[in-house]
C-alpha cells in the first residue's frame, strides 16, 4: 500500500533535531523519495537525522543555512532543483527566547526583531525560494509552518516568540489565499513537545517540571513527543488533506481547551 507521500521531495527546515527530525524521518516513512534536511549549525545531528532518514528508504540531501538569511533559503530551495520539484515544503526551523511575560524588560527591541527573522521572515523566504518548485509539483504543493500553541493563546516561552507565532498563523492565511491554487498553505500548533530545547534554555530541573505539568495538565493527560506531531504535520502535507488549505490545526494534547478565549472557537 502506498503511503501518503510516496515519491514526494520534501524540505524540512530546522530538521537536525527534535520536531524538525521526526517531520523528515516520517515522511520518508511515509513514501518520500527524497528529503532535504536543512540546518544551521548542528551539523553532527543533521548527519543522523540523514541516516535515520535513509533508513526509511529515502534520500537524503543536507544543507546547511539560516532561513533568517535569504541566501541561505535559496540555497536551501537549489537542493530540490535536482528533482524538478518540491512536493511539500515544512517550515520547521524556529527560535525563542525564554523570559516571563510579566517581565517587560527582560526582552527588547532586537530580541524581537531576532525572533522574528526566524520564525516569520525565514518562512516567509522559503516560501518564495521554493515557489517554482512547488509549482511544480504534480498536484498542488504543501506548505506547512510549525507556529505554535503559544500564537494562538499568548502564552509560551516569551512574548515575542508568541507573538511571532501568532504572526506566522497570519501569514499562513495570507499565503494560502495568494498561492491558490498551485500551492496550498496550512500551519500546524504544537503545545508542549518534549524536545531537548526546554532543557538547554532552562535547565533540566525546570524542563521536568514543565513535562509533568504537561502530563498532569492537559485533556489527553500527555505531554508529546516530536512523533505525536510529526504525524498530523505530515498530514497537512499529505494527498489525504489535498483539500485543505488556509488551517491552523492545534495538536497539543487540548492544551487549548483551558483557555477561555478558545472555548468558543
Amino acid at each position: 500500500m502506498a503511503g501518503a507521500c510516496e515519491d514526494f521531495v520534501v524540505v524540512v527546515t530546522g530538521a537536525s533535531t527534535g520536531l524538525g527530525r521526526a517531520i523528515a524521518v516520517e515522511t520518508a516513512r511515509q513514501g518520500a523519495k527524497a528529503v532535504v534536511v536543512n540546518y544551521a549549525r548542528s551539523a553532527e545531528e543533521a548527519q543522523d537525522t540523514a541516516r535515520l532518514v535513509e533508513a526509511e528508504g529515502a534520500k537524503a540531501v543536507l544543507v546547511q543555512g539560516d532561513v533568517a538569511d535569504d541566501a541561505d533559503c535559496r540555497k536551501i530551495a537549489a537542493a530540490a532543483e535536482a528533482f524538478g520539484r518540491v512536493d511539500a515544503l515544512f517550515n520547521n526551523a524556529g527560535t525563542t527566547r525564554f523570559a516571563s511575560h510579566a517581565d517587560l524588560d527582560a526582552v527588547s527591541a532586537q530580541d524581537f526583531l531576532e525572533l522574528y527573522a526566524v520564525n516569520v521572515v525565514g518562512a516567509y523566504q522559503m516560501v518564495r525560494a521554493c515557489r517554482a518548485l512547488l509549482e511544480a509539483a504534480p498536484q498542488p504543493g504543501a506548505v506547512v509552518n510549525t507556529a505554535s500553541i503559544a500564537g494562538v493563546t499568548g502564552i509560551g516561552s516569551s512574548v515575542p516568540y508568541a507573538a511571532s507565532k501568532g504572526a506566522l498563523t497570519t501569514m499562513t492565511l495570507s499565503l494560502a489565499r495568494a498561492l491558490a491554487p498551485k500551492i496550498r498553505v496550512n500551519a500546524v500548533c504544537p503545545g508542549f513537545i518534549d524536545t531537548p530545547w526546554f532543557g538547554k534554555g532552562l535547565g533540566e530541573a525546570a524542563a521536568d517540571r514543565i513535562r509533568a505539568n504537561a502530563a498532569a495538565s492537559t485533556p489527553l493527560k500527555a505531554a508529546s513527543t516530536p512523533d505525536d506531531i510529526a504525524a498530523s504535520t505530515v498530514f497537512l502535507a499529505s494527498r489525504a488533506s489535498r483539500h485543505v488549505t488556509g488551517e491552523t490545526l492545534l495538536v497539543d494534547a487540548g492544551t487549548h481547551l483551558g483557555y477561555a478565549a478558545q472555548v468558543a472557537r
